[in-house]
Protein backbone atom coordinates (compact mmCIF):
# COMPACT_ATOMS: atom_id res chain seq x y z
CA UNK A 1 0.00 0.00 0.00
CA UNK A 2 2.80 2.41 0.93
CA UNK A 3 4.60 1.51 -2.31
CA UNK A 4 1.46 2.33 -4.28
CA UNK A 5 1.12 5.68 -2.54
CA UNK A 6 4.76 6.47 -3.25
CA UNK A 7 4.28 5.47 -6.88
CA UNK A 8 1.19 7.68 -7.22
CA UNK A 9 2.97 10.61 -5.58
CA UNK A 10 5.98 10.18 -7.88
CA UNK A 11 3.81 10.08 -11.02
CA UNK A 12 1.90 13.17 -9.84
CA UNK A 13 5.11 15.12 -9.23
CA UNK A 14 6.43 13.92 -12.56
CA UNK A 15 3.30 15.36 -14.21
CA UNK A 16 3.88 18.68 -12.48
CA UNK A 17 7.53 18.70 -13.51
CA UNK A 18 6.67 18.12 -17.18
CA UNK A 19 4.08 20.90 -17.08
CA UNK A 20 6.54 23.25 -15.36
CA UNK A 21 9.16 22.56 -18.02
CA UNK A 22 6.70 23.62 -20.74
CA UNK A 23 5.83 26.98 -19.17
CA UNK A 24 7.83 30.09 -20.05
CA UNK A 25 8.50 33.19 -17.95
CA UNK A 26 5.33 34.96 -19.14
CA UNK A 27 3.25 31.91 -18.20
CA UNK A 28 4.72 31.87 -14.68
CA UNK A 29 3.90 35.57 -14.27
CA UNK A 30 0.32 34.89 -15.37
CA UNK A 31 -0.03 31.97 -12.93
CA UNK A 32 1.29 34.12 -10.07
CA UNK A 33 -1.25 36.82 -10.87
CA UNK A 34 -4.20 34.41 -11.11
CA UNK A 35 -3.22 32.84 -7.78
CA UNK A 36 -2.94 36.17 -5.92
CA UNK A 37 -6.32 35.67 -4.19
CA UNK A 38 -5.45 32.10 -3.18
CA UNK A 39 -1.86 32.28 -1.97
CA UNK A 40 -0.04 34.64 0.44
CA UNK A 41 1.44 37.54 -1.52
CA UNK A 42 4.63 37.41 0.56
CA UNK A 43 5.27 33.86 -0.68
CA UNK A 44 4.28 34.61 -4.26
CA UNK A 45 6.92 37.33 -4.43
CA UNK A 46 9.63 34.67 -4.02
CA UNK A 47 8.29 32.52 -6.86
CA UNK A 48 10.79 31.95 -9.66
CA UNK A 49 9.24 29.04 -11.54
CA UNK A 50 5.97 27.23 -12.13
CA UNK A 51 7.21 24.45 -9.83
CA UNK A 52 7.40 27.01 -6.99
CA UNK A 53 3.71 27.85 -7.53
CA UNK A 54 2.76 24.17 -7.59
CA UNK A 55 4.53 23.66 -4.25
CA UNK A 56 2.62 26.56 -2.70
CA UNK A 57 -0.69 25.24 -4.02
CA UNK A 58 0.04 21.80 -2.57
CA UNK A 59 1.03 23.32 0.79
CA UNK A 60 -2.31 25.16 0.90
CA UNK A 61 -4.12 21.91 -0.12
CA UNK A 62 -5.40 23.40 -3.38
CA UNK A 63 -3.57 20.78 -5.41
CA UNK A 64 -2.98 17.06 -4.90
CA UNK A 65 -2.85 13.83 -6.90
CA UNK A 66 -6.59 13.25 -6.42
CA UNK A 67 -7.71 16.79 -7.35
CA UNK A 68 -5.83 18.67 -10.05
CA UNK A 69 -8.72 20.83 -11.26
CA UNK A 70 -7.33 24.14 -9.99
CA UNK A 71 -4.16 23.61 -12.01
CA UNK A 72 -6.28 22.63 -15.01
CA UNK A 73 -8.29 25.83 -14.57
CA UNK A 74 -5.11 27.92 -14.38
CA UNK A 75 -3.69 26.34 -17.54
CA UNK A 76 -7.01 26.92 -19.25
CA UNK A 77 -7.06 30.58 -18.18
CA UNK A 78 -3.57 31.23 -19.56
CA UNK A 79 -4.52 29.32 -22.73
CA UNK A 80 -1.98 26.51 -22.36
CA UNK A 81 -4.62 24.06 -23.57
CA UNK A 82 -2.11 21.53 -24.90
CA UNK A 83 -0.85 20.89 -21.34
CA UNK A 84 -4.29 19.93 -20.04
CA UNK A 85 -3.93 16.39 -21.37
CA UNK A 86 -1.06 15.79 -18.92
CA UNK A 87 -3.69 16.13 -16.17
CA UNK A 88 -6.29 14.05 -17.98
CA UNK A 89 -8.37 17.05 -19.01
CA UNK A 90 -9.44 18.64 -22.27
CA UNK A 91 -10.44 22.24 -22.91
CA UNK A 92 -14.09 21.17 -23.13
CA UNK A 93 -13.98 19.21 -19.84
CA UNK A 94 -12.54 22.21 -17.99
CA UNK A 95 -15.20 24.52 -19.43
CA UNK A 96 -17.96 22.14 -18.32
CA UNK A 97 -16.74 22.14 -14.69
CA UNK A 98 -15.75 25.78 -14.27
CA UNK A 99 -19.10 27.00 -12.94
CA UNK A 100 -18.97 24.37 -10.20
CA UNK A 101 -15.26 23.97 -9.37
CA UNK A 102 -13.67 27.18 -10.65
CA UNK A 103 -11.63 29.08 -8.03
CA UNK A 104 -10.29 32.07 -9.95
CA UNK A 105 -12.59 34.98 -9.07
CA UNK A 106 -14.44 37.00 -11.74
CA UNK A 107 -12.46 40.04 -10.58
CA UNK A 108 -9.14 38.27 -11.17
CA UNK A 109 -10.39 36.97 -14.53
CA UNK A 110 -11.37 40.48 -15.57
CA UNK A 111 -7.95 41.91 -14.67
CA UNK A 112 -6.15 39.13 -16.50
CA UNK A 113 -8.38 39.64 -19.54
CA UNK A 114 -7.46 43.32 -19.49
CA UNK A 115 -3.75 42.53 -19.30
CA UNK A 116 -4.02 40.23 -22.31
CA UNK A 117 -5.55 43.02 -24.38
CA UNK A 118 -3.22 45.85 -23.36
CA UNK A 119 -0.64 46.29 -26.11
CA UNK A 120 2.87 47.60 -25.42
CA UNK A 121 1.87 50.98 -26.88
CA UNK A 122 -1.20 51.12 -24.62
CA UNK A 123 0.91 50.17 -21.60
CA UNK A 124 3.24 53.13 -22.18
CA UNK A 125 0.25 55.47 -22.43
CA UNK A 126 -1.34 54.09 -19.26
CA UNK A 127 1.94 54.38 -17.32
CA UNK A 128 2.22 57.99 -18.49
CA UNK A 129 -1.31 58.78 -17.30
CA UNK A 130 -0.77 57.05 -13.93
CA UNK A 131 2.81 58.13 -13.26
CA UNK A 132 1.75 60.09 -10.15
CA UNK A 133 0.21 56.91 -8.72
CA UNK A 134 3.15 54.60 -9.37
CA UNK A 135 6.20 54.12 -7.15
CA UNK A 136 9.21 56.21 -8.11
CA UNK A 137 12.09 54.39 -9.81
CA UNK A 138 10.00 51.26 -10.26
CA UNK A 139 10.29 49.89 -13.80
CA UNK A 140 7.01 48.35 -14.97
CA UNK A 141 7.60 45.86 -17.77
CA UNK A 142 4.12 44.37 -18.22
CA UNK A 143 0.43 45.03 -17.76
CA UNK A 144 0.33 42.42 -14.97
CA UNK A 145 3.05 44.29 -13.07
CA UNK A 146 1.06 47.51 -13.46
CA UNK A 147 -2.14 45.95 -12.12
CA UNK A 148 -0.26 44.32 -9.24
CA UNK A 149 1.26 47.69 -8.31
CA UNK A 150 -2.15 49.38 -8.26
CA UNK A 151 -3.54 46.60 -6.07
CA UNK A 152 -0.66 46.81 -3.60
CA UNK A 153 -1.33 50.51 -3.14
CA UNK A 154 -5.04 49.91 -2.59
CA UNK A 155 -5.95 51.88 -5.70
CA UNK A 156 -7.56 48.84 -7.31
CA UNK A 157 -9.89 46.36 -5.59
CA UNK A 158 -12.75 44.08 -6.55
CA UNK A 159 -15.15 46.81 -5.37
CA UNK A 160 -13.30 49.76 -6.86
CA UNK A 161 -12.04 49.70 -10.43
CA UNK A 162 -12.49 53.42 -11.07
CA UNK A 163 -8.81 54.08 -11.74
CA UNK A 164 -8.89 51.53 -14.57
CA UNK A 165 -12.14 52.94 -15.94
CA UNK A 166 -10.64 56.44 -16.07
CA UNK A 167 -7.57 55.42 -18.08
CA UNK A 168 -9.40 52.95 -20.33
CA UNK A 169 -11.97 55.60 -21.20
CA UNK A 170 -9.08 57.58 -22.68
CA UNK A 171 -6.93 54.76 -24.07
CA UNK A 172 -9.35 52.15 -25.40
CA UNK A 173 -13.14 51.80 -25.47
CA UNK A 174 -12.66 48.05 -25.95
CA UNK A 175 -10.82 47.73 -22.62
CA UNK A 176 -13.62 49.73 -21.01
CA UNK A 177 -16.14 47.17 -22.31
CA UNK A 178 -14.36 44.43 -20.35
CA UNK A 179 -14.58 46.44 -17.11
CA UNK A 180 -18.24 47.34 -17.74
CA UNK A 181 -19.06 43.68 -18.29
CA UNK A 182 -17.54 42.77 -14.91
CA UNK A 183 -19.38 45.59 -13.11
CA UNK A 184 -22.74 44.63 -14.62
CA UNK A 185 -22.33 41.00 -13.58
CA UNK A 186 -21.37 42.07 -10.07
CA UNK A 187 -24.36 44.40 -9.66
CA UNK A 188 -26.81 41.84 -11.00
CA UNK A 189 -25.50 39.17 -8.63
CA UNK A 190 -26.01 41.56 -5.71
CA UNK A 191 -29.56 42.25 -6.87
CA UNK A 192 -30.34 38.55 -7.04
CA UNK A 193 -29.00 37.77 -3.59
CA UNK A 194 -30.78 40.76 -2.07
CA UNK A 195 -34.13 39.86 -3.67
CA UNK A 196 -36.95 39.69 -1.08
CA UNK A 197 -38.28 36.38 -2.37
CA UNK A 198 -37.67 33.57 -4.78
CA UNK A 199 -40.16 34.88 -7.33
CA UNK A 200 -38.36 38.23 -7.63
CA UNK A 201 -34.98 36.55 -8.04
CA UNK A 202 -36.45 34.18 -10.61
CA UNK A 203 -37.83 37.12 -12.56
CA UNK A 204 -34.43 38.83 -12.60
CA UNK A 205 -32.71 35.72 -13.88
CA UNK A 206 -35.36 35.08 -16.48
CA UNK A 207 -35.18 38.66 -17.77
CA UNK A 208 -31.40 38.29 -18.12
CA UNK A 209 -31.94 35.28 -20.35
CA UNK A 210 -29.67 33.23 -18.09
CA UNK A 211 -32.35 30.67 -17.23
CA UNK A 212 -35.21 29.16 -19.19
CA UNK A 213 -38.78 29.53 -17.98
CA UNK A 214 -39.63 27.55 -14.86
CA UNK A 215 -42.11 27.44 -12.03
CA UNK A 216 -40.41 28.17 -8.68
CA UNK A 217 -43.33 27.30 -6.44
CA UNK A 218 -45.10 24.31 -7.86
CA UNK A 219 -45.77 21.88 -5.00
CA UNK A 220 -46.46 18.21 -5.51
CA UNK A 221 -46.28 15.49 -2.88
CA UNK A 222 -44.28 17.65 -0.44
CA UNK A 223 -41.56 18.52 -2.87
CA UNK A 224 -40.61 21.62 -4.79
CA UNK A 225 -40.43 20.74 -8.46
CA UNK A 226 -38.25 22.93 -10.63
CA UNK A 227 -39.07 22.58 -14.27
CA UNK A 228 -35.50 23.51 -15.16
CA UNK A 229 -32.96 20.86 -14.16
CA UNK A 230 -29.77 21.86 -15.88
CA UNK A 231 -27.68 22.33 -12.73
CA UNK A 232 -25.27 19.60 -11.69
CA UNK A 233 -26.24 17.34 -8.80
CA UNK A 234 -29.95 18.01 -9.34
CA UNK A 235 -32.06 14.86 -8.83
CA UNK A 236 -32.75 12.99 -12.02
CA UNK A 237 -36.39 14.08 -12.23
CA UNK A 238 -35.40 17.72 -11.82
CA UNK A 239 -36.77 18.08 -8.28
CA UNK A 240 -35.37 19.41 -5.04
CA UNK A 241 -37.04 17.50 -2.19
CA UNK A 242 -38.96 19.77 0.12
CA UNK A 243 -38.15 19.86 3.82
CA UNK A 244 -41.25 21.05 5.78
CA UNK A 245 -39.05 22.55 8.51
CA UNK A 246 -37.45 24.97 6.02
CA UNK A 247 -39.12 27.66 3.97
CA UNK A 248 -39.09 27.71 0.19
CA UNK A 249 -36.32 30.32 -0.02
CA UNK A 250 -33.94 28.10 1.99
CA UNK A 251 -34.83 25.03 -0.06
CA UNK A 252 -33.94 26.89 -3.25
CA UNK A 253 -30.79 28.56 -1.93
CA UNK A 254 -28.55 26.05 -3.67
CA UNK A 255 -30.48 26.62 -6.87
CA UNK A 256 -29.97 30.39 -6.66
CA UNK A 257 -26.28 29.95 -5.94
CA UNK A 258 -25.89 27.85 -9.05
CA UNK A 259 -27.97 30.37 -10.98
CA UNK A 260 -25.81 33.29 -9.88
CA UNK A 261 -22.67 31.36 -10.77
CA UNK A 262 -24.18 30.49 -14.09
CA UNK A 263 -24.95 34.14 -14.68
CA UNK A 264 -21.31 35.07 -14.07
CA UNK A 265 -20.32 32.31 -16.45
CA UNK A 266 -22.74 33.81 -18.98
CA UNK A 267 -21.08 37.20 -18.72
CA UNK A 268 -17.59 35.81 -19.01
CA UNK A 269 -18.58 33.70 -21.98
CA UNK A 270 -19.77 37.03 -23.38
CA UNK A 271 -16.23 38.29 -22.71
CA UNK A 272 -14.95 35.37 -24.78
CA UNK A 273 -17.26 36.54 -27.58
CA UNK A 274 -16.01 40.08 -27.17
CA UNK A 275 -12.49 38.73 -27.53
CA UNK A 276 -13.36 37.52 -31.04
CA UNK A 277 -13.77 39.74 -34.07
CA UNK A 278 -17.27 40.00 -35.48
CA UNK A 279 -17.28 37.59 -38.42
CA UNK A 280 -20.96 36.74 -38.77
CA UNK A 281 -22.12 39.55 -41.05
CA UNK A 282 -23.93 38.88 -44.34
CA UNK A 283 -20.73 39.81 -46.24
CA UNK A 284 -17.48 38.37 -44.93
CA UNK A 285 -15.09 40.59 -46.86
CA UNK A 286 -12.92 40.93 -49.93
CA UNK A 287 -9.91 38.72 -50.65
CA UNK A 288 -7.36 39.93 -53.18
CA UNK A 289 -4.97 37.45 -54.78
CA UNK A 290 -2.00 38.95 -56.64
CA UNK A 291 -0.33 36.16 -58.61
CA UNK A 292 2.90 37.16 -60.33
CA UNK A 293 3.96 34.30 -62.61
CA UNK A 294 5.90 35.71 -65.55
CA UNK A 295 9.14 37.60 -64.97
CA UNK A 296 11.47 38.69 -67.82
CA UNK A 297 12.22 35.31 -69.35
CA UNK A 298 11.35 33.23 -66.26
CA UNK A 299 8.24 31.77 -64.71
CA UNK A 300 7.17 30.99 -61.14
CA UNK A 301 5.90 27.53 -62.04
CA UNK A 302 3.34 26.13 -59.63
CA UNK A 303 2.11 29.57 -58.56
CA UNK A 304 -1.16 29.18 -60.48
CA UNK A 305 -1.85 26.06 -58.40
CA UNK A 306 -1.48 28.23 -55.26
CA UNK A 307 -3.77 30.94 -56.64
CA UNK A 308 -6.47 28.43 -57.58
CA UNK A 309 -6.37 26.78 -54.17
CA UNK A 310 -6.51 30.11 -52.33
CA UNK A 311 -9.48 31.16 -54.44
CA UNK A 312 -11.36 27.94 -53.68
CA UNK A 313 -10.66 28.02 -49.93
CA UNK A 314 -11.42 31.70 -49.31
CA UNK A 315 -14.56 31.51 -51.46
CA UNK A 316 -15.61 28.54 -49.29
CA UNK A 317 -14.98 30.73 -46.21
CA UNK A 318 -17.44 33.29 -47.56
CA UNK A 319 -15.09 35.90 -49.03
CA UNK A 320 -15.51 37.73 -52.31
CA UNK A 321 -12.29 36.72 -54.08
CA UNK A 322 -10.64 38.82 -56.80
CA UNK A 323 -7.52 37.50 -58.59
CA UNK A 324 -4.97 39.67 -60.43
CA UNK A 325 -2.13 38.21 -62.48
CA UNK A 326 1.31 39.56 -63.45
CA UNK A 327 1.33 43.05 -61.98
CA UNK A 328 4.31 45.36 -62.12
CA UNK A 329 5.43 47.20 -58.99
CA UNK A 330 3.39 50.21 -60.09
CA UNK A 331 0.42 47.99 -60.88
CA UNK A 332 0.51 46.49 -57.39
CA UNK A 333 0.66 49.92 -55.76
CA UNK A 334 -2.19 51.25 -57.94
CA UNK A 335 -4.35 48.20 -57.19
CA UNK A 336 -3.83 48.53 -53.43
CA UNK A 337 -4.64 52.26 -53.56
CA UNK A 338 -7.84 51.48 -55.46
CA UNK A 339 -8.96 48.92 -52.87
CA UNK A 340 -8.07 51.30 -50.06
CA UNK A 341 -10.91 53.59 -51.20
CA UNK A 342 -13.58 50.92 -51.83
CA UNK A 343 -16.62 52.01 -49.81
CA UNK A 344 -18.06 48.50 -49.63
CA UNK A 345 -15.50 47.64 -46.92
CA UNK A 346 -17.83 49.24 -44.38
CA UNK A 347 -20.31 46.38 -44.79
CA UNK A 348 -17.64 43.68 -44.55
CA UNK A 349 -16.12 41.89 -41.54
CA UNK A 350 -12.50 41.69 -42.70
CA UNK A 351 -10.03 42.18 -45.55
CA UNK A 352 -7.53 39.63 -46.89
CA UNK A 353 -4.71 40.10 -49.38
CA UNK A 354 -2.56 37.23 -50.70
CA UNK A 355 0.58 38.03 -52.72
CA UNK A 356 2.44 35.33 -54.67
CA UNK A 357 5.68 36.61 -56.12
CA UNK A 358 9.46 36.86 -55.75
CA UNK A 359 10.72 38.94 -52.85
CA UNK A 360 13.50 40.41 -50.78
CA UNK A 361 13.69 41.34 -47.10
CA UNK A 362 10.53 43.26 -46.23
CA UNK A 363 9.42 43.57 -49.86
CA UNK A 364 7.84 41.78 -52.80
CA UNK A 365 8.65 42.11 -56.51
CA UNK A 366 6.53 43.31 -59.36
CA UNK A 367 6.95 41.59 -62.71
CA UNK A 368 9.28 44.46 -63.65
CA UNK A 369 11.64 43.19 -60.91
CA UNK A 370 11.19 46.36 -58.86
CA UNK A 371 10.60 46.00 -55.13
CA UNK A 372 7.48 47.13 -53.28
CA UNK A 373 7.62 47.53 -49.49
CA UNK A 374 5.22 45.21 -47.64
CA UNK A 375 4.79 47.82 -44.91
CA UNK A 376 3.84 50.44 -47.49
CA UNK A 377 1.19 48.13 -48.96
CA UNK A 378 -0.29 47.33 -45.56
CA UNK A 379 -0.25 50.96 -44.41
CA UNK A 380 -2.94 51.79 -46.98
CA UNK A 381 -5.43 49.97 -44.73
CA UNK A 382 -4.81 51.68 -41.39
CA UNK A 383 -7.85 53.14 -39.65
CA UNK A 384 -6.86 56.66 -40.69
CA UNK A 385 -6.36 55.87 -44.38
CA UNK A 386 -9.15 53.30 -44.70
CA UNK A 387 -11.75 54.11 -42.00
CA UNK A 388 -14.19 51.58 -43.48
CA UNK A 389 -11.91 48.82 -42.13
CA UNK A 390 -11.21 50.41 -38.75
CA UNK A 391 -11.22 47.84 -35.90
CA UNK A 392 -11.64 45.02 -38.44
CA UNK A 393 -8.99 42.32 -39.04
CA UNK A 394 -6.74 42.84 -42.07
CA UNK A 395 -4.80 39.73 -43.11
CA UNK A 396 -1.87 39.64 -45.52
CA UNK A 397 -0.35 36.34 -46.66
CA UNK A 398 2.94 36.63 -48.56
CA UNK A 399 4.40 33.74 -50.57
CA UNK A 400 7.80 35.16 -51.47
CA UNK A 401 11.40 34.67 -50.51
CA UNK A 402 12.92 37.08 -48.03
CA UNK A 403 16.50 36.33 -49.06
CA UNK A 404 18.41 34.55 -51.84
CA UNK A 405 21.12 32.56 -50.15
CA UNK A 406 19.75 29.04 -50.87
CA UNK A 407 19.83 27.29 -54.23
CA UNK A 408 16.93 25.15 -55.38
CA UNK A 409 17.20 21.37 -55.48
CA UNK A 410 15.73 19.41 -58.41
CA UNK A 411 11.95 19.78 -58.91
CA UNK A 412 11.83 22.55 -56.34
CA UNK A 413 11.95 26.22 -57.25
CA UNK A 414 12.50 29.13 -54.88
CA UNK A 415 10.66 32.43 -54.69
CA UNK A 416 13.79 34.54 -54.71
CA UNK A 417 14.16 37.30 -57.30
CA UNK A 418 16.43 36.75 -60.27
CA UNK A 419 19.96 37.81 -59.30
CA UNK A 420 20.30 40.92 -61.48
CA UNK A 421 17.92 43.15 -59.51
CA UNK A 422 19.01 46.74 -59.75
CA UNK A 423 17.90 47.74 -56.27
CA UNK A 424 19.23 46.02 -53.16
CA UNK A 425 17.64 46.34 -49.74
CA UNK A 426 18.96 45.76 -46.28
CA UNK A 427 17.08 43.25 -44.16
CA UNK A 428 13.87 44.49 -42.59
CA UNK A 429 12.71 42.87 -39.31
CA UNK A 430 9.27 41.33 -39.75
CA UNK A 431 7.57 43.42 -37.06
CA UNK A 432 8.73 46.56 -38.86
CA UNK A 433 6.70 45.43 -41.88
CA UNK A 434 3.47 45.82 -39.92
CA UNK A 435 1.93 49.28 -39.45
CA UNK A 436 2.03 50.62 -35.88
CA UNK A 437 -1.66 49.95 -35.47
CA UNK A 438 -3.94 47.21 -34.23
CA UNK A 439 -5.86 44.57 -36.21
CA UNK A 440 -3.21 43.50 -38.72
CA UNK A 441 -1.81 40.04 -39.39
CA UNK A 442 1.12 39.34 -41.71
CA UNK A 443 1.74 35.72 -42.60
CA UNK A 444 5.13 35.24 -44.26
CA UNK A 445 6.11 32.04 -46.03
CA UNK A 446 9.59 32.24 -44.54
CA UNK A 447 11.72 34.01 -41.97
CA UNK A 448 13.77 37.04 -42.95
CA UNK A 449 16.81 36.35 -45.10
CA UNK A 450 15.70 32.93 -46.33
CA UNK A 451 14.15 31.43 -49.42
CA UNK A 452 10.72 29.80 -49.55
CA UNK A 453 10.12 26.67 -51.57
CA UNK A 454 7.62 26.09 -54.34
CA UNK A 455 7.04 22.78 -56.13
CA UNK A 456 6.77 23.41 -59.86
CA UNK A 457 3.62 21.29 -60.12
CA UNK A 458 2.07 21.09 -56.64
CA UNK A 459 2.54 24.71 -55.58
CA UNK A 460 4.39 26.29 -52.66
CA UNK A 461 4.83 24.55 -49.33
CA UNK A 462 3.41 27.49 -47.38
CA UNK A 463 0.27 28.22 -49.42
CA UNK A 464 -0.63 24.55 -49.77
CA UNK A 465 -0.20 24.05 -45.99
CA UNK A 466 -2.23 27.20 -45.28
CA UNK A 467 -5.12 26.06 -47.48
CA UNK A 468 -4.99 22.53 -46.07
CA UNK A 469 -5.06 23.69 -42.43
CA UNK A 470 -7.84 26.22 -43.05
CA UNK A 471 -10.00 23.43 -44.49
CA UNK A 472 -9.19 21.11 -41.60
CA UNK A 473 -9.32 23.48 -38.62
CA UNK A 474 -11.95 26.13 -39.45
CA UNK A 475 -14.71 23.47 -39.08
CA UNK A 476 -13.26 22.71 -35.61
CA UNK A 477 -13.65 26.34 -34.52
CA UNK A 478 -9.91 27.10 -34.30
CA UNK A 479 -8.77 30.74 -34.49
CA UNK A 480 -6.38 31.97 -37.18
CA UNK A 481 -3.28 32.09 -34.94
CA UNK A 482 -3.80 28.48 -33.86
CA UNK A 483 -4.19 27.55 -37.51
CA UNK A 484 -0.97 29.35 -38.47
CA UNK A 485 0.87 27.49 -35.71
CA UNK A 486 -0.22 24.24 -37.35
CA UNK A 487 0.90 25.63 -40.72
CA UNK A 488 4.35 26.29 -39.23
CA UNK A 489 4.50 22.74 -37.93
CA UNK A 490 3.42 21.28 -41.28
CA UNK A 491 5.93 23.27 -43.34
CA UNK A 492 8.75 22.63 -40.85
CA UNK A 493 8.32 18.87 -41.34
CA UNK A 494 9.05 19.14 -45.06
CA UNK A 495 12.49 19.28 -46.63
CA UNK A 496 14.17 19.61 -49.99
CA UNK A 497 17.19 17.44 -49.50
CA UNK A 498 18.84 19.15 -46.56
CA UNK A 499 16.95 22.41 -47.05
CA UNK A 500 14.18 23.47 -44.67
CA UNK A 501 11.67 26.28 -44.41
CA UNK A 502 9.95 27.98 -41.46
CA UNK A 503 7.02 30.37 -41.97
CA UNK A 504 6.67 33.37 -39.68
CA UNK A 505 3.48 35.19 -38.69
CA UNK A 506 3.47 38.62 -37.04
CA UNK A 507 0.36 40.38 -35.85
CA UNK A 508 -1.25 43.21 -33.93
CA UNK A 509 -4.64 41.51 -33.67
CA UNK A 510 -6.51 42.46 -30.49
CA UNK A 511 -9.02 39.64 -30.56
CA UNK A 512 -9.31 36.11 -31.79
CA UNK A 513 -10.19 35.75 -35.45
CA UNK A 514 -12.46 32.75 -35.93
CA UNK A 515 -14.03 32.13 -39.33
CA UNK A 516 -17.66 30.95 -39.13
CA UNK A 517 -17.96 27.28 -40.05
CA UNK A 518 -19.17 27.06 -43.67
CA UNK A 519 -22.29 25.05 -44.45
CA UNK A 520 -20.66 23.46 -47.50
CA UNK A 521 -17.95 20.78 -47.19
CA UNK A 522 -14.34 21.92 -47.74
CA UNK A 523 -13.26 22.18 -51.41
CA UNK A 524 -11.15 19.36 -52.78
Amino acid sequence: SRNMENDTSFKFRQQLYLISENLVTEDVAALKFLCSDLLPLSKLEDVKSAADIFRLLMAQEYLNAEDTFLLAELLYRIRCHSLLEKLGYTKKKVQERLHVKGRVSPYRQMLYELSENITSAMLKEIIFLLQNHLPKRWIIRSALELLTSLEKQGLLTKDNVKILEDVCRIISPYLLEIIDCYKKAKVLCCNIFSSPDVQTAAKLLKELGVLPSFCPTKMHKRRCVLLSSEEEETPEDGAFYFNPRLDLNTQCLKFWLFSALKMLLFFFSFLQTMRSYKMDGPHRGFCLIINNVNFNGSQRKGSCKDAEQLERVFTWLGLDVRTYTDLTSGGITDLIETWQHVQDHKDRNCFICCILSHGKSGAICGTDNKLVSIRMLMSHFTAKRCPQLAAKPKLFFIQACQGDNIQCPVYVDTDRPIPDLSSVQERVPLLESIPDEADFLLGMATVDGCVSFRHIEEGSWYIQALCSKLQLLVPRGEDILSILTQVNQDVARRDAGTKKQMPQPAYTLRRKLIFPIPMAPPPL
